[in-house]
């Protein structure tokens, strides 16, 4: 849980979340194979750590490793059908991935998108929302 402070940057915040929402738009439109299924992961992962990100940037603050952009989001009160902690699954799986080289099956891919469907948007709405009223309010 290592992070630095800087000064807020409401639109790098604001530039990451457009980024983090139409990288995730582009990856539920993916057709869920064997070959498709670590991508998925990955793409769904990383669009969850850039909103961290975004939160984390708009109050001033910088994360170093990628463990505490998810814990922000898990600490965000929105109401959904699953709870948000279960995005620190997704943590766990992307790095069983990229570094012991992990294939995740069909099945796995298709939870991770059942996440994303159910808690993308709600997250990148509250973020969106605080930091557009940080902007508003000239927080910086």
């Amino acid at each position: 849980m290592i992070k630095r402070y800087k000064r807020p940057d409401m639109k790098n915040a604001l530039s990451i979340l457009t980024a983090a929402k139409s990288d995730m738009e582009y990856t539920l439109t993916m057709r869920i194979n064997e070959a498709s299924a670590s991508t998925i992961v990955r793409n769904v992962y990383e669009c969850f750590r850039m909103l961290g990100d975004a939160l984390l940037i708009s109050k001033g603050e910088e994360s170093i490793d990628h463990y505490m952009p998810i814990k922000v989001l898990t600490m965000l009160h929105i109401k959904t059908s699953r709870p948000v902690r279960v995005i620190e699954n997704l943590r766990g799986l992307r790095h069983n991935i990229n570094y012991y080289g992990y294939k995740p099956r069909v099945e796995e891919a298709d939870e991770v998108i059942s996440i994303a469907k159910v808690l993308f948007l709600p997250l990148y709405r509250k973020i969106k929302k605080d930091v557009s009223e940080g902007i508003s309010n000239k927080i910086y």
